[in-house]
């Protein structure tokens, strides 16, 4: 060989090595990357359909905090509604119902309830219980708006409400009053009313002020120990697994004594988690998965009745709770990375706020750790994936989090399995490689499943669509993880997919 040809392999092999590590300091020079992971979702922050029977032991289970419900009245076969929305009086002339006539529940003990209305006041007694007119003008909730739901043992949605003056609300023509002091349930009776419950709520506000103080704590701790252990680690690390993300709720930075009804421990479970991964040589993903003030107004945001209320006035709070995680476990040889905050809704969530919030999230990590990952959760809804690229480019080891489901849409309902699995290969390759980047921040399929809405699948339909989502999410820079661990939904469960044959990561 020539000099000149050896000086040029020479300067060849340097421009490559310099390119690969580029490459891989860019990426983090991180030997576990990109993670194969499993979210260990309904066990710090509860989510009731992935294990119903938590819920139960609780009396009244089906008219928990943040239930939807309407009345109809029995005698003029009209609805109760909140005139305007809220801020003015309470009426019962509606022969359909929509938001106007659908009330949420705030739940004080198994029966008795203050009801929030659509634009967010309370309903209750005129004059702050001076008077028997029902109105909703009040947006913080009292004596005069708590109200007992008596139901009738042989119909349990056929109803009377019971005022805080001891007298029952009765509908009349354009008007509701507190001032009926008869019995009985016949349909001729202005008191009576057929209730419908439009929608439940089931998270973490659900489960422990539906139990209440004296059992909550014990039932939440006995859920805590068993849900998640060592040995769920050691099976996770066997079969090829190298993280989990774990979802935290607000309430944690103030454990052992969070505010009511949110019970202390599950900062002891998080702590537990840590050991358990260094045990198993896994990595942590700390997800703040529930904020002050909710989201997106889901039941696994923490929420109490289901409106989305997180925003500006709630950054400071949130930030808080990311301080309190970093400083915790930042020198933890098993932290990975911090998620600011999961699956922020557009449009009630700004674009703005959440660039505030994420640039001060970001900053309060960094105090204790330039190591950790900052993940960035997508907006849901009606916004751009890629909104964040620019935002995140000047920030380090920072990653994009998106969320990928063959559900939850109209769309999917009609695909075959063929269509189903090219979709994936399609078009969620095209949506991953928008938000994949080579100079900008790592990205992150926070959140897929194998479960689709293909009814009659056979295993081996399941087996390819899970396949496909693991060969096209594989090209995530940061890594994917799945969703959920445990579940009783089977194809939601990996643990259940991984046993009966239906993925197997050992050989991916």
């Amino acid at each position: 060989m020539s000099s000149y040809s050896y000086v040029k392999c020479v300067w060849a092999f340097y421009l490559f090595s310099s390119w690969v590590t580029t490459l891989w300091f860019a990426q983090g020079a991180d030997p576990y990357l990109p993670v194969k992971a499993v979210n260990l979702g309904n066990w710090l922050v509860t989510e009731g359909w992935m294990k119903p029977e938590l819920f139960a032991g609780i009396p009244n289970q089906d008219l928990l905090d943040g239930t939807q419900v309407q009345f109809m009245s029995t005698k003029l076969q009209k609805y109760l509604a909140a005139e305007n929305g809220g801020g003015t009086d309470v009426v019962a002339n509606r022969t359909s119902p929509s938001g106007w006539e659908t009330f949420r529940l705030w739940r004080i003990n198994e029966s008795t309830f203050n009801l929030r209305v659509f634009n967010k006041q309370f309903f209750g007694l005129e004059n702050q219980g001076k008077g028997n007119k029902v109105v909703a003008v009040l947006n913080s909730p009292g004596n005069s708006e708590t109200f007992q739901i008596v139901r009738k043992n042989d119909d349990r949605n056929r109803v009377r409400i019971k005022a805080s003056n001891g007298l029952f609300l009765q509908a009349k023509p354009g008007l509701v009053t507190a001032d009926y002091g008869g019995s009985g349930w016949d349909d001729n009776n202005p008191s009576v009313f057929q209730m419908k419950i439009v929608r439940t709520l089931q998270g973490e506000y659900q489960i422990t002020n539906g139990y209440g103080p004296d059992r909550a704590p014990q039932v939440m701790q006995d859920h805590w120990n068993a849900y998640i252990t060592n040995e769920d680690f050691r099976f996770l690390s066997s079969n090829g697994l190298n993280a989990v993300r774990i979802p935290v709720g607000w309430w944690i930075a103030s454990d052992p004594t969070p505010p009511k009804p949110f019970v202390g421990g599950s900062l002891k479970a998080l702590d537990n988690a840590f050991t358990w991964a260094q045990n198993n040589g896994m990595k942590i993903i700390v997800d703040l998965h529930a904020v002050q003030g909710s989201q997106n107004g889901n039941d696994h945001s923490g929420s109490r009745d289901g409106f989305q209320e997180w925003g500006d006035s709630n950054i400071q709070d949130t930030v808080a709770v990311i301080d309190f995680l970093a400083a915790r476990y930042a020198n933890n040889p098993s932290l990975a990375a911090i998620e600011l905050m999961n699956e922020p809704l557009a449009p009630g969530v700004t674009l703005n706020d959440l660039k505030k919030y994420y640039k001060a999230g970001y900053d309060a990590v960094r105090k204790y750790t330039s190591n950790a990952y900052v993940i960035l959760s997508n907006r849901l809804g009606p916004a751009d994936s890629k909104e964040l690229l620019d935002f995140a480019r000047g920030l380090n080891r920072v990653v994009i989090d998106v969320h990928y489901y063959s559900l939850f849409s109209d769309m999917f309902n009609n695909m075959n399995v063929q269509q189903n699995i090219d979709f994936i290969y399609n078009q969620r390759a095209s949506d991953l490689s928008a938000v994949t980047t080579s100079n900008g921040p790592l990205s992150f399929v926070g959140e897929w499943t194998a479960e689709w809405a293909k009814s009659g699948a056979s295993k081996e339909d399941y087996q390819r669509f899970a396949k496909a989502q693991i060969d096209v999410y594989g090209r995530a820079t940061f890594g994917w993880a799945y969703w959920a661990y445990r579940c009783a939904q089977n194809h939601w469960s990996l643990k259940w997919m991984i046993e009966n044959g239906y993925i197997n990561l050992l050989s991916s």
